[in-house]
C-alpha cells in the first residue's frame, strides 16, 4: 500500500502562510526575537519559514540551527555510533524569546532535549515551539506547541515523513501505515 499523503505543498504553503502571519502578530518585528530549528529537519522547515517571513517583509529574522543529540537522554543507550549534525548558534539568546522549531512533535524527547542544550546559548526571557506536525497521542513528557501546523492521530509504529525539496512545489508530508 503507498503511503497516504497528508499534507502537498499546496497545504503546506498555506500552513507556513498562517504559521508567519502568527509569528508576525506576537513577535513584531522580531528586533527580540531567535528561530532555532532543530537538526536535521527542524532547519528545514525553519528555512522555509524564514522564506516566507522575508516575504513578508520581515527584515530582522535571526536564525540559529541547535544539534540536540548528546543532550537526549537516550543517546547512550544506541548500540550503533550517533552521527551528530553541525550548530550554527550565532546569535546570542540571553534576553530574548527563542522560538524553536521542529518538523513533527512526537514523544517530547527531542524538545526536552533541545530545552536542555539552548541553556550552554544563554538565559532566554522566554521559549516557544513551533511545529509542522503534532502527534497528539504519543507524548511521553508533557510538551504542547505554541504554533501548530496540524495535529494527526497514528498508531505507535506509523511513521510520519515530512519531505523538504529545493523546489517547494515538492514539499509534501506522507503517513507510513505500519501494517501497510
Amino acid at each position: 500500500m503507498n503511503p497516504k499523503v497528508l499534507l502537498d505543498d499546496k497545504k503546506i504553503e498555506i500552513i507556513l502562510h498562517r504559521l508567519s502571519c502568527q509569528l508576525i502578530e506576537r513577535h513584531g518585528d522580531f528586533s527580540n526575537t531567535v528561530l532555532v530549528g532543530l537538526q536535521p529537519r527542524g532547519t528545514l522547515f525553519l528555512e522555509r519559514l524564514k522564506s516566507m517571513l522575508v516575504s513578508m517583509k520581515v527584515t530582522n529574522v535571526k536564525t540559529g540551527k541547535l544539534d540536540t543529540t548528546f543532550f537526549r537522554d537516550d543517546f547512550r543507550r544506541k548500540e550503533e555510533p550517533l552521527n551528530a549534525r553541525s550548530t550554527e548558534m550565532n546569535v546570542a539568546v540571553e534576553g530574548r524569546d527563542v522560538i524553536l522549531i521542529d518538523d513533527v512533535l512526537f514523544t517530547g524527547r527531542s524538545i526536552r532535549s533541545a530545552l536542555t542544550a539552548i541553556d550552554t546559548y544563554g538565559r532566554p526571557k522566554s521559549i516557544e515551539l513551533l511545529v509542522l506536525i503534532d502527534r497528539r497521542f504519543s507524548r511521553h513528557l508533557p510538551i504542547q506547541p505554541d504554533y501548530l501546523g496540524v495535529q494527526i492521530d497514528a498508531l505507535q509504529g506509523d511513521k510520519v515523513r515530512v519531505v523538504w525539496d529545493d523546489n517547494p512545489r515538492n514539499n509534501i508530508v506522507y503517513l507510513e501505515k505500519q501494517n501497510a
